[in-house]
C-alpha cells in the first residue's frame, strides 16, 4: 500500500476511535419535552441576518426573537437538504473502494451521522412549530446537478462548505447562555461529531486536489465556486420574513447589503477560503465566482 493510502486508513482508524467514544442519539440525548423558555433567543442575535440594519432597530425584542426562531429553523431545513446530499455524494465515493478498508467504514459512520443530524433537525423544526423552509426551486434543481455532475474532489469541496459555515456559526450558538437549551444541545452534538466530519474531508480533499487531472481539477474550481454561492444564499430563506410580518423582498434585500451579515458570512468560512487557495482551488476565471458568493473578501 503506498504512503498516501496508509496515511489515509491511519486517519481514518482515527477517526473511528473517536466516532466509538464521543456519538450522540440525539433522541435520548436532549430534552423534547422541555417547554422553550421565555426571553430566550433561538440563534445569537449577532448571527440574525437582520442584525444591526435600520429595520433591527425598528423591529421589538419579541419579533427580533421571533425572527431568530424561524432563522434557526430555516437552518435546521436547509441542513436536512445539505445532509441529504453530502450522503449520497459520499456514497458514490465509497461505491469502487475497498468496503472492507477504514476508510469506507469511516465515510459509512459518517453517513450514520449525517442520518441522525437530518432527524435531529427536522425533529427541531417541529418542534419550534415553523414551517419546514425550503430553498428554491432553482437551488434545488442546480443541487440536483451539482450533486450528479460533482467530481470526487468536488463532492469533499462542498461538504466542508456546507459543514465548516454552519460549524462557524454553531460554536457561538452553543456556550451562548442567551440561547434557548435545547437549540444549543442540538449545535453541541452537531459541532462534536462535524469535528470528525471536517477533518476527513479536508485531509481527503487535499489527497484528491494533489493527484487529480487538469481537467478534473479545473471543473471542481467552476463547480465549487457555483456550490458555494448555492449555498450561501439558501442559509435563511426569504419566507423568514414573512412569517414574523416582516416585506420579505425589502428584509431580504436589508439583509444581503448589511455589512455586518457580509462579514459574518466571510467570517464564517475564513479558514476554510484560506485552505481552499491553499490547495489550488480559487484560482482562474472560477475566482470571480467565489467573490459572487460572497464568502471571499
Amino acid at each position: 500500500m503506498d504512503a498516501t493510502l496508509t496515511d489515509r486508513e491511519k486517519t481514518a482508524e482515527r477517526l473511528l476511535a473517536a466516532s466509538a467514544k464521543h456519538s450522540f442519539d440525539p433522541d435520548t440525548e436532549l430534552d423534547w419535552d422541555a417547554p422553550f423558555e421565555d426571553g430566550r433567543w433561538f440563534w445569537p442575535p449577532e448571527l440574525v441576518s437582520l442584525y444591526d440594519t435600520p429595520l433591527w432597530t425598528h423591529m421589538s425584542e419579541e419579533q427580533r426573537i421571533a425572527l431568530s426562531r424561524h432563522e434557526a429553523a430555516s437552518l435546521c431545513s436547509i441542513g436536512v437538504w445539505f445532509e441529504t446530499i453530502l450522503m449520497q455524494l459520499l456514497l458514490r465515493h465509497t461505491y469502487d473502494l475497498d468496503p472492507t478498508s477504514g476508510h469506507v467504514r469511516y465515510a459509512l459512520t459518517e453517513i450514520a451521522d449525517e442520518c441522525r443530524h437530518s432527524k435531529m433537525f427536522a425533529r427541531a423544526v417541529t418542534k419550534m412549530g415553523t414551517p419546514a423552509y425550503r430553498p428554491s426551486r432553482l437551488d434545488i434543481q442546480l443541487g440536483r446537478v451539482l450533486k450528479t455532475v460533482s467530481t470526487t474532489p468536488g463532492s469533499f469541496t462542498g461538504t466542508l462548505l456546507a459543514e465548516e459555515i454552519l460549524d462557524w456559526m454553531q460554536r457561538l450558538t452553543f456556550p451562548d447562555e442567551r440561547v434557548q437549551p435545547l437549540v444549543r444541545g442540538i449545535t453541541r452534538i452537531h459541532v462534536v461529531e462535524e469535528a470528525r466530519h471536517i477533518r476527513y474531508a479536508r485531509e481527503e480533499l487535499r489527497r484528491q486536489m494533489a493527484t487529480a487531472p487538469r481537467w478534473e481539477i479545473e471543473l471542481t474550481r467552476l463547480s465549487s465556486a457555483q456550490a458555494a454561492r448555492v449555498i450561501a444564499r439558501s442559509l435563511i430563506s426569504p419566507q423568514v420574513y414573512a412569517s414574523v410580518g416582516l416585506d420579505p423582498k425589502y428584509a431580504a434585500h436589508l439583509a444581503a447589503a448589511s455589512p455586518h451579515r457580509q462579514d459574518v458570512m466571510r467570517q464564517s468560512a475564513k479558514r476554510l477560503m484560506e485552505f481552499f487557495d491553499e490547495i489550488g482551488l480559487i484560482r482562474g476565471p472560477s475566482r470571480r465566482m467565489w467573490r459572487a458568493s460572497g464568502l471571499v473578501a
